[in-house]
């Protein structure tokens, strides 16, 4: 393979790469160009990766040191998606972690909720790798009845903005920062006047592009300024992951497997955070579809299965040598949008879709091993996780509302949300079937679509006929 491989694709073709099954192997330098601007963010955009320790402090109890081993090694997890032909930024699921963390919080701290992590993410990766190489993945979501698929979502939402707003949670630590920052962040992400400046002015479009990178920040500085966090000591050199603390006290090498129980109880929880992750699958093959309407000249191809083999095969490894609480996911939803925008300007700004997503994930990679980034942004790492969370429950709002299918739908998910967010998976699960069953009887499965949703929009279509 020539130096230059990358240069001699053809109109219309796919990115060279080494065929290895249902796989597609691709090397930096080799099958594409490295993007310098998307190695750039990548770097900065490592805050957010940090973002995870807090969650690991938290629930298990582990050093600052631990926690970032296993976000070092879940960050080389990441560069197998391009490195294998998955065309996405991975990254967690984040709408499930409040989920996963009040199901490991039954258990008591130590060894036994350890296995519960272990067991949870292990049954999530296998689960997926059973579905990716079966192809079953569609035709079980599909069973799912729509009323409890919009609870799960919506529920899910619901959860990870009650873990910032509880008694104790991150926004009585942070309360200015985070209304401040929060605020921000709506504006930037989702304002239709924000938009408009982006269309006129190249500066709002380059900070638009940044995801919410700016906003963390200005937290750097915002926390300080209002006394709910310290100015952030710089320091120089590498940094230190304890990675022989974590293989000895926190996976299975020091601990043991957990008991089989500990699977079984996780189950209901697997399945409404795998309903939660298909959900992140659509939304990935539908940027990509609209990103290929403006790249004729390179084919980008989502295939599902695929990526369910690559994000399973990461949940089991990690649950075995270094459980995660935020899951390996199949798309960071954001990053995912900006590199989409910057593919579709054409093969100079970037010559090839993987060639953007392995340059800002060798970037990500390159931060965290920085001192001077790690350290930068470690005093403000509760109010990036809370920022994430809270974008991450208006858009699961969003999702799950437009899952029901009618009136009967959505209060039937209202109900599942709320027990989803107070009682867990289980619970809610068997509100939802015996809901459906009480309801919608021999319709348990299609349910009564009606006009609820449609009415507003047939109106809105009116409105924009006659304007």
């Amino acid at each position: 393979m020539s130096f230059a491989k990358w240069k001699s694709r053809k109109e219309g073709e796919a990115a060279p790469f080494i065929p290895l099954g249902p796989f597609q192997l691709r090397l930096p330098f080799i099958h594409y160009r490295f993007e310098w601007p998307d190695y750039l963010q990548g770097l900065l955009m490592c805050a957010v990766d940090l973002a995870a320790i807090p969650l690991l402090t938290q629930l298990l109890g582990m050093p600052f040191e631990v926690a970032l081993a296993i976000v070092m090694l879940n960050g080389l997890f990441y560069l197998s998606h391009h490195l294998l032909g998955d065309p996405c930024v991975p990254g967690w699921i984040t709408p499930a972690i409040p989920l996963i963390m009040t199901y490991c919080q039954q258990f008591p701290e130590g060894p036994e909720r350890i296995h519960s992590l272990i067991a949870f993410q292990m049954t999530l990766g296998i689960l997926s790798l059973f579905l990716g190489v079966s192809g079953l993945a569609g035709k079980i979501v599909k069973l799912i009845p729509s009323a409890i698929k919009s609870g799960i979502i919506i529920g899910a939402g619901l959860a990870a903005i009650i873990s910032i707003f509880r008694v104790g949670g991150r926004f009585e630590s942070f309360p200015w920062s985070i209304s401040i920052a929060v605020g921000i962040a709506f504006y930037l992400l989702y304002s239709t006047h924000f938009s408009r400046l982006q269309q006129k002015f190249p500066i709002f479009a380059l900070i638009g592009k940044l995801g919410i990178f700016p906003i963390i920040l200005l937290a750097v500085v915002i926390a300080p300024l209002f006394g709910e966090a310290a100015w952030p000591t710089i320091k120089w050199g590498f940094s230190s992951p304890d990675f022989k603390t974590l293989w000895q006290e926190y996976t299975v090498f020091g601990i043991g497997f957990p008991p089989v129980s500990m699977y079984l109880t996780a189950l209901p929880t697997v399945l409404a955070t795998y309903i939660v992750l298909f959900g992140d699958i659509l939304q990935n093959r539908a940027l990509v579809a609209d990103g290929q309407n403006y790249r004729s000249d390179e084919k980008v191809e989502y295939i599902s299965s695929r990526a369910h083999l690559i994000f399973g095969g990461r949940n089991a490894i990690m649950s075995i040598i270094g459980p995660d609480v935020t899951m390996c996911g199949p798309i960071w939803s954001a990053m995912q949008v900006v590199m989409i925008e910057r593919w579709k300007k054409g093969r100079k700004a970037m010559d090839s879709f993987f060639g953007g997503l392995g340059s800002f994930r060798w970037g990500t990679n390159t931060g965290l091993l920085l001192m001077p980034i790690v350290s930068m942004v470690e005093p403000i790492l509760g109010v990036a996780l809370a920022l994430t969370l809270l974008i991450q429950g208006y858009v699961n709002m969003k999702i799950g509302v437009l899952e029901a299918r009618s009136g009967k739908d959505l209060g039937i998910a209202g109900v599942v949300a709320s027990i989803l967010s107070v009682q867990g998976a289980g619970w809610a699960f068997a509100a939802g079937i015996l809901m459906c069953l009480l309801i919608y009887g021999k319709d348990f499965f299609n349910g009564e679509p009606d006009n609820t949703f449609t009415k507003d929009h047939d109106q809105q279509l009116e409105t924009e006929a006659n304007d």
